[in-house]
């Protein structure tokens, strides 16, 4: 079976040209080694994919006919993805709070001279 379709059967990626595109763009590696979307995948092989910053790993077990159902998709893979990845992902919404929220505007004056201080800006040099 193809990857693509692989990775669109096992519900990694909505849509089977979405997983097209990601292989394309390299961000699945099968045994560490980028591949085409057209790549047959087998039973036994490592599979790593990139997706929303996490990188999923995981074992084939076997290839599906068609796509599986949500609580079906362990009978094919075998979850390797490290308990990291997505602890790392949880400290990366917390590094993106600011104190102002998104679309509340351009900044104040006084936000703009903070800015000026805090990048050493002088106007009369």
């Amino acid at each position: 079976m193809r990857i693509d379709k692989y990775l669109w059967c096992t519900r990694y990626y909505k849509t089977r040209s979405i997983a097209t595109d990601a292989c394309k763009k390299g961000h699945v590696k099968i045994n560490a080694k980028n591949v085409k979307p057209s790549k047959e995948v087998f039973t036994g092989e490592k599979v790593s994919v990139r997706k929303n910053q996490i990188n999923y790993e995981f074992m084939v077990l076997d290839t599906p006919k068609n796509r599986v159902g949500a609580k079906l998709v362990d009978l094919y893979r075998k979850d390797l993805t490290p308990k990291e990845a997505f602890e790392n992902i949880e400290l990366l919404k917390f590094a993106k709070n600011y104190y102002r929220k998104k679309g509340e505007g351009r900044p104040t004056k006084k936000d703009r001279r903070d800015i000026e201080n805090y990048n050493n800006y002088d106007e009369s040099e």
